[in-house]
C-alpha cells in the first residue's frame, strides 16, 4: 500500500507483510486529478525498482519496460491501492 501525503517530504510507501498466496485486489478508485496520480505512480515505481512484483498479469507482454512506465499503466488499471490522509488543520493567526 502506498501513502500519500500532499508534502513530498512525508511521502512513504508502506509495505504490507503478505503471505506469497494473495487474493485478488479489489481495484482502486480512478484517480481524477494528474498530480496525485504522478505521485502514486512515482512511489510504485520505487518499489518495483527495489524488487516488488509487477501486478499486471500473464496478458500483459513480458518485454523489459521501464519501472516508471509498469508503474503508470498499474496505476491506470487501478492495481494500486493509495490512502491520503485528512489534511492537518489550518494553525490560527493569534497562534503564530
Amino acid at each position: 500500500m502506498l501513502r500519500y501525503s500532499p508534502a513530498m517530504d512525508e511521502m512513504t510507501a508502506v509495505s504490507d507483510q503478505q503471505p506469497e498466496e494473495q487474493s485478488p485486489i479489489e481495484p482502486a478508485p480512478p484517480i481524477s486529478s494528474r498530480f496525485l496520480f504522478v505521485d502514486v505512480a512515482a512511489l510504485r515505481a520505487k518499489q518495483l525498482r527495489r524488487g516488488a512484483r509487477v501486478r499486471l498479469g500473464e496478458d500483459t507482454p513480458q518485454v523489459a519496460h521501464k519501472a516508471e512506465r509498469v508503474a503508470m499503466e498499474e496505476v491506470r488499471r487501478g492495481l494500486v491501492s493509495y490512502d491520503i490522509p485528512p489534511p492537518k488543520p489550518a494553525r490560527a493567526e493569534s497562534e503564530a
